[in-house]
């Protein structure tokens, strides 16, 4: 009888463990799909349309940022008008400056690739995306975005920086920080969750990157586990900035539906005008990760998951000290005008409980040994890479200029859409 018992209490454990691997496999798909790709599939599953919440975002259209109205559209510009976007071009820089080894990362509109110089040896992350891909989802705005917030971050510690960025007809060429200790969500898939330590580290970093964009105002709003990386020491590095909205003072709000499902604040869901502390929601989110091992609303049916961001209390369980029981409910707060950052925005942050173990200028300084060492050997060290991006082989067409015989029309007219996108910093910005 004890052996039965004990027999069932195996199964029992086994078909649980089986339920979760499949929970785990499922979430890590889904968030590899851009939230366009993500609303397309939610619109053609009829039992999550029959949702109400579900059909107001399906049915009514996105409020829009006054940048995106086009009450009075405006022209293309034509070649000879100059859109001056940054401190000056670099006329001189072009694909083949560059060898291009691997691809380490992927997006909607094109791949990251981990390429050395020719001329110094320095190995750099280069983001190169497709013109035509982004003209073709309208996303001109959004590119250029990024690029401008990039200028905006080359000295703080915890944010990827910009070395240059040029362009040819067809691509645009981003050279980045070259980051190779992997994404926090590869470290988070392979070990499920972190200690509180740990969590407490990398929240603190990420914080610090969130509170300086801040005081740019810079609202980031796509914080997520793929977008912090690990640098070879195990500092957090903040990357990605195409969804961030420039020009939002502290009382200032904004209303684009943009964001990562898993992730997206009530207010955003309710279409209604947010501000900064959309971004404090999203630290809570992935601390609340970092402690769990899954988002704190998540489920794999969507529309259940939008139903729990904005009705379900958050739940949290008992393994966790009171100071950051206490940081979760403050940050995943569903109404943003009494959530932890509303009215100090970072300061409120950094003076919770939760924190007082961090000195925050030794946290900026580097000087508090990171928990975890990715032990990367070199540059040439891709093991916390995701093989399904190293694997694959490096296009042909990245490292080459395309036949200016060849040039269509339509790549005419992407060229003409990012005028001004080539970059080189100042020399005052390696002082």
């Amino acid at each position: 009888m004890t052996l039965k018992t004990e027999k069932e209490k195996s199964v029992l454990t086994y078909s649980k463990s089986k339920g979760i691997v499949a929970l785990v496999t499922a979430f890590m798909k889904q968030r590899r799909m851009g939230l366009n790709d993500f609303i397309q599939r939610l619109a053609t599953n009829s039992y999550a349309c029959k949702h109400p919440e579900v059909q107001s975002i399906l049915n009514l259209s996105p409020p829009q940022d006054a940048e995106h109205m086009n009450t009075n559209p405006s022209p293309p510009p034509s070649p000879t008008q100059q859109i001056n976007l940054g401190p000056s071009s670099n006329p001189s820089a072009k694909p083949s400056d560059f060898h291009f080894l691997k691809v380490i990362g992927k997006g909607s509109f094109g791949k990251v690739l981990l390429a050395r110089h020719r001329t110094d040896d320095q190995f750099y992350a280069v983001k190169v995306l497709q013109k035509k891909a982004i003209l073709k989802k309208k996303e001109e705005k959004h590119i250029m975005s990024e690029r401008n917030v990039l200028l905006k971050n080359v000295k703080h510690p915890f944010l990827v920086g910009l070395h240059y960025s040029f362009q040819t007809t067809d691509k645009l060429y981003f050279i980045l920080d070259y980051i190779n200790g992997g994404e926090l969500f590869y470290h988070l898939q392979r070990e499920r969750c972190f200690l509180e330590p740990r969590a407490r580290f990398y929240a603190a970093e990420i914080a610090s990157a969130l509170g300086y964009l801040h005081s740019l105002n810079i609202v980031y709003r796509d914080l997520k586990p793929e977008n912090i990386l690990l640098d070879s020491q195990g500092h957090i590095i903040l990357t990605d900035f195409g969804l961030c909205k420039e020009n939002i003072e502290p009382n200032g709000t904004t209303s684009t539906f943009c964001g990562t499902p898993e992730y997206l604040a009530p207010e955003v869901l309710h279409k209604q005008p947010y501000d900064r502390t959309v971004d404090w929601w999203c630290l809570g989110a992935v601390l609340y990760e970092m402690l769990y091992g899954l988002p704190p609303f998540y489920s794999r049916n969507t529309a259940e998951m939008y139903d729990n961001i904005l009705n379900k209390p958050l739940q949290l369980k008992p393994n966790i000290s009171n100071a950051a029981r206490h940081l979760l409910e403050g940050l995943l707060q569903k109404d943003r005008t009494k959530r932890l950052g509303c009215t100090e925005d970072f300061i409120e942050i950094k003076k919770h409980v939760f924190f007082s173990p961090i000195n925050w200028d030794d946290l900026n300084a580097k000087k508090i040994t990171p928990p975890f060492n990715p032990n990367v050997t070199g540059p040439n060290d891709l093991r916390h890479f995701d093989p399904e991006f190293t694997d694959e082989p490096v296009p042909s067409s990245i490292g080459c200029s395309p036949d200016s015989a060849l040039v269509t029309a339509s790549i005419k007219e992407a060229a003409e859409a990012f005028v001004g996108f080539s970059y080189a910093p100042s020399m005052d910005s390696y002082l």
